[in-house]
């Protein structure tokens, strides 16, 4: 929620990294991950003349492309006064900002009639930012039934800067004046702009290096290659060794393919290819082999873990072995928080032997020699940093600068939790322990309170505009966890009584803060009392907020553990989550897809931005991310284990990949996120351990200090409680 308010009023204002990023390929369209209609699309047509449509947008066909695995088809008819247009406008994906120099807009069409002098292919033009079209161009007719290339130089566009490709947002085709009166059909594929600068030919020859069957998709994966030439990795597929099919594309920063077959007991063969920017492919790889297989619910938890854990693992940035905000997104921008809940992934990984124990150590000490050295005010680190560098990066703009008191919570409790788990006597382990309780001491929780006499901690401080951004932590909302770890610093500790003064806070300023973000007075004093869909919420705003409210301060601590004088946190969580629920089972606002085997309202990815999706129907988008549900593990077993069986099963094809379930999905404007994020992959893996083993939350428990902030709470609650008798 919180999070979600910061983004709307920073991302304007989001500068450049100060290392160099990485610049990928600006793309209008290269796949749909949805079948049926393009999302990214609109048409509309007049005077007779007619394009084929799905719900107003271009039809994907999943059997013709130019890559696999789909292409946009334009059925048309002309009309002498009429028009028809099909705009296809870029995906925005967060943190895809830099790009190489458009030197050529490039795009492939097929023809599927024999060229005339009655029919004609569309024109082309592109849309500016404030939707004013280019000059038109003509696409010079070629082989009937035959894949062409049409290449634009960007230098004939008027007012086209190479360096910044943005300012141009869709790709337009249109009817050319003639009539004809005729149907024709036509694909096209692969619109992008290309720059001359990497368009070489690959010397380098593929090599698959394992393929791992499971219940309905294979996990095939390659050396990660450095060729600035290698455009795309194309993946081919055989059923009997033999004939081979193409039945994939993967960018060259991932080293991996997630090949989701639908069919169980299957044996699979596999072969890749490396192309360039004009398409030129390699000679294909050796085979390898893989037989998917049946999954019981436990072999299903642990494929979702490890799959979610390579996010934090193959995806991390190298020079920090920290977590990326997205993937994709900046490669070399790092983010505190996803980074503080992709250690505690890690560390689920090394005890499920997804890698040894000596590996984890060597990542861990890469962390805590990069966090040594990265840039912190008032021993708190910012929001986002460098991984080349460790300084500060402004990706939320200009005032978010410095200091993030919450992000830096997420991380200690990562950081904390992986010094009590490396308990060994060799000296990394001894390093690793020494370098984080460094960190911990060095986090000056008090002096966040802003002034000495304060009632809360205060989220941000900036070394240049001091309180510019004066946002006070107020809960009920992700950051109970900030307040439970400056209680409980052993150097810079903050008063036990600002749990209630603070996060807990009744007076005037948290119920208007609370009756703002909730839109309601239910649970503005904190408190609740209420009773949604027949169960009884104790604290919570409006019904409970979004579920990662029950998730990001309880990944270490144990809320069974948490009772202050109003409620106990396993509980009250717990019924958040059955609220959440039973909401998506009543499903007011009708969306497709909610109901008992999809469900989860949470802050996500969205079709038309990122959100904190609320159950109530006026923060209900209508978009699914499955780490709602599957996060919530430990609070509702059963119906979440619903939840990724249908996930997995029914909607794998286009919601499962290499770092397991994308961020999110939305069957009603049939959109599937693209992305992965740092913050809602890592709990998946988390949270499903401790409803498994509880291996976090016991390893977090022991920690001496977490022990005393918590006695210091109970001995507070039981205060307060008999004061207000």
């Amino acid at each position: 929620m919180l999070r979600n308010l910061i983004l709307l009023w920073c991302l304007s204002f989001s500068l450049m990294t100060n290392g160099q990023e990485y610049k990928y390929n600006y793309s209008f369209f290269s796949n749909s991950a949805m079948s049926g209609d393009y999302f990214f699309s609109h048409i509309s047509n007049s005077g007779g003349s007619a394009i084929k449509n799905v719900n107003g947008k271009l039809p994907v066909n999943e059997t013709i492309f130019h890559t696999p695995g789909n292409s946009l088809e334009l059925t048309y008819k002309n009309a002498a006064y009429g028009n028809w247009k099909a705009i296809i406008f870029r995906q925005e994906k967060r943190g895809m900002d830099h790009f190489r120099k458009a030197r050529f807009l490039s795009f492939w069409i097929l023809n599927t009639s024999e060229i005339s002098s009655g029919l004609e292919l569309p024109v082309v033009q592109l849309m500016r930012n404030d939707s004013s079209l280019s000059q038109a161009f003509k696409i010079t007719p070629g082989k009937a039934n035959q894949w062409q290339q049409v290449i634009i130089p960007t230098s004939s566009i008027q007012n086209f800067d190479p360096d910044k490709p943005g300012n141009f947002i869709a790709v337009v085709l249109s009817q050319q004046n003639k009539k004809d009166n005729k149907e024709q059909t036509i694909y096209i594929d692969d619109i992008e702009y290309l720059s001359p600068e990497n368009g070489g030919s690959v010397t380098k020859m593929p090599e698959i290096t394992s393929a791992v069957g499971y219940a309905k998709h294979v996990d095939i994966s390659w050396k990660m290659q450095n060729d600035t030439n290698i455009h795309l990795v194309k993946i081919y597929r055989s059923e009997n060794g033999k004939e081979y099919s193409a039945v994939g594309i993967q960018h060259p920063y991932i080293n991996r393919y997630a090949d989701y077959t639908g069919k169980t007991g299957k044996q699979y063969f596999y072969k890749i290819s490396f192309l360039n920017n004009k398409y030129e492919e390699t000679k294909l790889s050796a085979p390898v082999t893989a037989t998917t297989k049946p999954m019981t619910d436990d072999e299903l938890l642990t494929m979702v873990q490890e799959a979610c854990f390579r996010y934090y693992w193959e995806g991390a940035e190298p020079n920090s072995g920290l977590a990326r905000e997205n993937i994709a997104g900046r490669q070399n921008m790092i983010a505190t928080g996803a980074s503080g809940f992709g250690i505690m992934a890690l560390i689920v990984g090394t005890e499920r032997k997804f890698i040894t124990r000596e590996q984890s150590i060597e990542r861990f000490v890469k962390i805590v020699n990069y966090l040594e050295n990265a840039e912190t005010f008032h021993g708190v680190y910012p929001h986002f940093m460098d991984g080349t560098t460790g300084q500060v990066v402004t990706f939320f703009g200009r005032r978010d600068n410095g200091a993030d008191l919450v992000e830096t919570s997420f991380l200690l409790q990562g950081l904390l939790a992986a010094r009590q788990y490396f308990s060994g006597n060799s000296e990394q382990e001894k390093l690793i322990r020494d370098k984080i309780t460094a960190i911990w001491e060095k986090a000056e929780w008090d002096w966040f309170r802003q002034y000495p006499e304060s009632k809360f901690l205060y989220w941000h401080w900036s070394p240049d505009q001091g309180w510019v951004i004066n946002h006070n932590l107020i809960g009920w909302n992700e950051t109970m966890v900030t307040y439970l770890l400056a209680i409980a610093s052993p150097t810079h500790p903050v008063p036990v009584s600002m749990y209630y003064s603070g996060w807990a806070n009744q007076d005037s300023t948290g119920r208007k803060y609370r009756s703002n973000w909730g839109q309601t007075s239910e649970g503005s004093t904190y408190t609740n009392g209420n009773t949604y869909f027949g169960i009884k919420l104790d604290v919570g705003v409006s019904n409970g907020g979004p579920l990662f409210f029950t998730h990001y301060s309880y990944m270490g601590y144990d809320p069974h553990f948490i009772t202050d004088r109003y409620t106990n946190y396993f509980t009250n969580n717990q019924n958040i989550a059955k609220i959440n629920y039973r909401y998506c089972l009543k499903n007011p606002k009708h969306f497709k897809g909610y109901g008992e085997n999809a469900w989860g309202l949470t802050a996500s990815d969205g079709p038309f931005d990122y959100s904190a999706d609320e159950p109530v129907p006026w923060q209900d988008c209508g978009k699914i991310a499955p780490t709602g549900a599957l996060s919530s593990f430990p609070y509702t077993p059963e119906e979440s284990m619903k939840a990724l069986k249908n996930y997995y099963y029914n909607y794998g094809k286009f919601l499962w990949g290499e770092y397991g379930f994308k961020d999110a999905f939305d069957l009603t404007h049939n959109w599937c996120s693209e992305i992965y994020m740092g913050l809602n992959q890592a709990p998946m893996v988390v949270m499903i351990e401790n409803y498994r083993t509880g291996l976090l939350w016991k390893t977090f428990m022991q920690i001496p200090e977490i022990r005393n902030g918590l006695k210091k709470l109970e001995l507070e609650s039981k205060n307060t409680q008999e004061q207000g008798k």
